[in-house]
């Protein structure tokens, strides 16, 4: 593979990530059993972190913060292409950290409402699977070990 197609495979991959898409969470209940949501999910491949704006108080958010650092994967397919992320989730409540995913939020899908609830799961993403994702030699697209 030339490297221009490498180069288009990792452009497909932030591309994928950025076109309007429900996505899917999946979290650990306090069981082990999984719980599965649709949310709006952004991701920024240069610092490698993908983001979920919510409501504090959240099913999702409860089973993160139980977890102190919860592993977690957000996915998303759109007909035979699809791509999943799987890392470690932290929930983040500060004024800034919320701004920042709510620009975010509104440059992938619309401006969200107004919520004084509103928390941040973010996502240190440690590895890429699916048809979808950036190319095994880029820097720092190999799977990176928990910690």
């Amino acid at each position: 593979m030339g490297t221009g197609q490498q180069g288009d495979a990792d452009a497909e991959f932030v591309t994928f990530w950025q076109e309007r898409r429900v996505c899917f969470l999946s979290t650990r209940r306090a069981d082990g059993s999984p719980h599965l949501v649709p949310v709006g999910v952004t991701y920024d491949h240069e610092t490698r972190t993908a983001r979920v704006i919510t409501s504090r108080g959240t099913a999702k958010v409860r089973n993160v913060e139980r977890a102190g650092e919860a592993p977690v994967a957000v996915s998303q397919v759109d007909g035979r292409r699809w791509s999943t992320l799987e890392g470690v989730a932290t929930v983040r409540d500060d004024a800034d950290a919320v701004r920042d995913a709510e620009a975010r939020y509104a440059a992938r899908y619309r401006q969200p409402r107004a919520n004084p609830e509103r928390v941040v799961i973010e996502i240190d993403v440690r590895r890429f699977l699916g048809t979808v994702r950036p190319r095994p030699d880029a820097p720092g697209a190999g799977d990176r070990p928990a910690g």
